[in-house]
């Protein structure tokens, strides 16, 4: 009798082997013999001892970083550059039989894809156009990993690294932009401004009495901005002219 317990103990071992439990968000790729024989899962998989095996494949989005890469844009500025890809695999048989690692296969994928687009543009059209750049890696990529079964969601780019010197240079243009506008602002101002002095000089001299009430009121302000007592002797308006006319006959 305990010469049978060794192969019940392997039958046993074999059959524990044989039976496989998938979550929800998992597949399982068989192949019998070599030969592919469906995608099956999730739930309860029970396999043929020996003869047929499966390859798991996970379903979720995987978030990927890119490296940091050293990229000269188009106008001959190096940058460094990294980014993030979300994918997920949407074809489990070929994600297992076109491509030996599809994780890797994409990872690599991403960063050539990467430095080709970066490379042409230059790089103001980098530092303001990150959206479509976004949008054309994410189309690239999408293309080339497809034959592996996997679909890549979104693309983003991280970081955008400058060198020093460029730093530099930008925020001396930033700061000469700034200046410049200030000093459109203030000539708008005074051009406002004398528009405004013009048209109440225009009023006044076409209404006599706009004068004289302008002239008074100007007295008031007079009389009433100081906490001393002023004396005031007003001069009419039509003496002035006459004195000024005098002087000029003479």
């Amino acid at each position: 009798m305990f010469g049978f317990l060794p192969l019940v103990v392997i039958l046993l071992l074999l059959l524990i082997s044989s039976v496989k439990i998938l979550n929800e968000y998992e597949r399982g790729v068989v192949f019998r013999l070599g030969s592919y024989a469906g995608v099956r899962g999730p739930g309860l998989i029970i396999l043929i001892p020996l003869i047929e095996k499966m390859v798991k494949v996970d379903l979720r989005v995987v978030t990927m970083d890119i490296p940091s890469q050293d990229i000269i844009t188009k106008d001959n500025v190096t940058l460094k550059v990294n980014g993030v890809v979300y994918f997920r695999v949407n074809n489990p048989q070929k994600s297992v039989i076109r491509v030996e690692n599809f994780y890797h296969a994409t990872s690599q994928i991403a960063q050539t894809t990467l430095r080709s687009v970066i490379g042409q543009y230059e790089l103001d059209e980098v530092l303001a156009q990150r959206e479509d750049i976004n949008g054309k890696l994410q189309v690239i990529l999408d293309e080339l990993t497809e034959p592996w079964g996997v679909k890549v969601t979104n693309v983003e780019l991280k970081a955008i690294d400058l060198p020093e010197n460029m730093q530099r240079a930008m925020a001396k243009q930033a700061e000469a932009e700034r200046e410049k506008r200030a000093k459109i602002i203030s000539a708008d101002g005074e051009f406002q401004a004398a528009k405004k002095l013009a048209d109440a000089a225009h009023v006044l001299g076409a209404e006599k009495d706009a004068i004289t009430l302008r002239y008074l009121e100007t007295m008031r302000e007079v009389s009433s901005g100081s906490g001393k007592s002023s004396v005031i002797f007003p001069i009419p308006l039509d003496l002035a002219g006459s004195i000024g006319k005098m002087l000029k006959s003479e």
